[in-house]
C-alpha cells in the first residue's frame, strides 16, 4: 500500500476547488492502492480458494488503520467482514460507509484482453475483475477519508462485506451482533452505478429478487425414444413448455399478481438499450411500456440454468425428469413472499399434460425504494454538483437486487440511506473486461469527500 506519510493536514473549509485539489493530489496513491487491492482474487464462491479472500480483508483493514480507523474483522459463519471506526466530534452525525472486498469469479481468461487480476490501463479506463466491483468503492472510502485528513467533521464506520457476491449470508447476523458498531444517522452504500459517464445518479429504487428451481417429471425413468416418442411425454419438453408459459407473445411476465408501476420519464432509447446491454443484431427487445420500467419498476423473468443431457453426450431417450432455475425480479415494493406464491401457484396451475410440478425457493431478496428527500439528499445532490461541475445528479433505479440494502433499511429506519456507486453502463460488472473510467472515479472520490464536509453542517437528530 502506498505511503501516508504526505497525508494532507485536515481543514474546515467548504471551498470545493480546495477540495477538488486535494483529491485530485490523492489520486495516483488511491489508484496504486486500488490495483494492489484488484491483484488479490478475493473470490467468494466455495470453489475458489478462501484464503485469497482473508487476504484481501486483511488488506483493507490495512488501508483503514492507515487512515487512523480503529478496525477489527469480524466473521459470523461466513466470510470475514472490515469494520472500522472513527468517532464523531461533538454534535456532528455518523456516517457509515458500505463497500464489499470479495469479487465475482473471472469466468474464462481468453474472454478477457488483459489478465482479470493485473489492472491494466487503456485509455481512460484501468481494465480488471473487481476494480469496479466493488474495490473501487472501498478506495473511495479511503479517498474521501484522505482527503480530509483521516480527520473528517462528522463520525464515520466504514464497513466492508466479504461476501456479498454470494449472497451475504452471514450480513443478518453481523447486523444483530455488531450493530451497535454500525449505528449511524446517514448510510452510504457505494455498490451502485452512475447515470452515463459525465453524469451522476442516486439509486432510488432497486428490484427484488426470487429465485426458484422447478422441476417437472414426466417418467419415472429413462425410455427409447423410438419405441415411446409419440405417445409418452418427456421431462425436458415438458419443462420447456411450461417455462413458456412465463411469459406472453410480448414478452411480459405472464405471472398473475404482481407488482407493477411506470419508472421516472428519463431520455433513454431503444439504441442505448441495445448499446448498454448487448443485444445482439437483429433481436427486439421484450416486454411493452417505457424501457426503463421494464428495466426497474415491471417483473422479470429470467431462466438462468437447466439440468439436460449435454448435445455431445445426449442418448436417444426420453428424459424423466427436466429442471430449471429461474431468477424473477421484481417491483421495489413487492414483498419476495408474495411473489413467489404467485409464480409457485403459476407453474402449479401450468403443468403440462398432468406432469408433475415441484417448486423450490433458493433465494429471495426484498426490493428498495427510497423517498429521496430531505436535508441529506439536498446536500448529497449538492455535492455530487460540485464533483461534476454543475451536472445535475439523476435519481434513477437498477434493475438488479441489492438485497443488503432492504437489510440495512430494516436494521437502521432513523438513516438516511444513500445508494451510491462508481460504474458506468460500460463497466461490465460481472462480465469479462470489467472495467472503471479513472475520470469518473476521481469524481465520485471528490463527491464523498464534499459529501463528509457538507453532513457535518447538518444538525444530529
Amino acid at each position: 500500500m502506498t505511503d501516508q506519510t504526505q497525508r494532507p493536514t485536515a481543514q474546515t473549509e467548504t471551498n470545493p476547488s480546495d477540495l477538488a485539489a486535494r483529491v485530485a493530489d490523492l489520486m495516483p496513491g488511491v489508484r496504486s492502492d486500488l490495483e494492489a487491492l484488484a491483484r488479490i482474487p478475493s473470490v467468494s464462491l466455495d470453489s475458489f480458494d478462501q484464503r485469497h479472500v482473508e487476504d484481501s480483508a486483511l488488506a483493507v483493514a490495512d488501508l483503514l488503520r492507515g487512515e487512523g480507523l480503529e478496525v477489527e474483522i469480524v466473521r459470523e459463519g461466513g466470510r470475514p467482514a472490515v469494520i472500522g471506526h472513527l468517532p464523531a466530534p461533538a454534535g456532528a452525525p455518523t456516517v457509515l460507509l458500505y463497500a464489499h472486498h470479495d469479487v465475482q469469479p473471472p469466468g474464462d481468461d481468453t474472454d478477457w484482453d488483459s489478465q482479470p487480476f493485473e489492472p491494466t490501463l487503456v485509455g481512460e479506463r484501468l481494465y480488471g475483475r473487481g476494480v469496479a466491483d466493488d474495490k473501487a468503492g472501498i478506495m473511495a472510502h479511503v479517498a474521501a477519508l484522505r482527503a480530509h485528513g483521516g480527520r473528517p467533521p462528522v463520525g464515520v464506520t466504514v464497513f466492508v462485506e466479504g461476501e456479498e457476491e454470494v449472497g451475504s449470508e452471514s450480513l443478518p447476523t453481523i447486523l444483530e451482533r455488531h450493530g451497535d458498531k454500525l449505528a449511524c444517522d446517514v448510510i452510504v452504500l457505494a455498490d451502485s452505478s452512475n447515470w452515463k459517464v459525465g453524469v451522476p445518479a442516486l439509486t432510488t429504487m432497486l428490484r427484488g429478487l426470487v429465485r426458484v428451481v422447478v422441476e417437472v417429471r414426466a417418467l419415472d425413468h429413462g425410455v427409447h425414444s423410438g419405441m415411446s416418442g409419440g405417445a409418452v411425454p418427456d421431462g425436458l419438453t415438458a419443462l420447456c413448455r411450461l417455462l413458456a408459459t412465463l411469459h406472453d407473445d410480448a414478452g411480459d411476465v405472464a405471472v398473475a399478481g404482481l407488482m407493477s408501476s411506470e419508472a421516472p420519464d428519463l431520455d433513454y432509447s431503444e439504441e442505448d438499450l441495445r448499446s448498454e446491454h448487448a443485444l445482439a443484431e437483429g433481436v427486439s427487445p421484450i416486454g411493452t411500456g417505457s424501457i426503463l420500467s421494464r428495466l426497474w419498476t415491471r417483473p422479470s423473468m429470467t431462466v438462468i440454468g437447466i439440468d439436460a443431457p449435454s448435445v455431445d453426450r445426449a442418448a436417444n431417450l426420453l428424459t424423466p425428469v427436466g429442471r430449471a432455475k429461474l431468477s424473477m425480479r421484481i417491483h421495489p415494493a413487492e414483498a419476495p413472499e408474495t411473489a413467489y406464491l404467485a409464480l409457485k401457484e403459476h407453474l402449479d396451475a401450468n403443468a403440462p399434460w398432468g406432469c408433475q410440478v415441484s417448486v423450490t425457493l433458493d433465494d429471495e431478496g426484498a426490493g428498495f425504494a427510497a423517498d429521496a428527500q430531505g436535508p441529506v439528499y439536498d446536500v448529497a445532490r449538492a455535492a455530487f454538483r460540485d464533483a461534476w461541475d454543475g451536472v445535475e445528479p439523476v435519481d434513477m433505479g437498477v434493475g438488479g437486487s441489492i438485497p443488503f440494502v432492504a437489510a440495512f433499511a430494516e436494521k437502521f429506519p432513523q438513516a438516511a440511506i444513500l445508494v451510491t456507486g462508481v460504474e458506468d453502463p460500460d463497466s461490465r460488472a460481472h462480465a469479462a473486461n470489467e472495467s472503471l473510467h479513472l475520470g469518473e472515479f476521481e469524481r465520485v472520490c471528490l463527491a464523498e469527500a464534499m459529501l463528509l464536509q457538507r453532513l457535518s453542517t447538518i444538525e444530529k437528530e
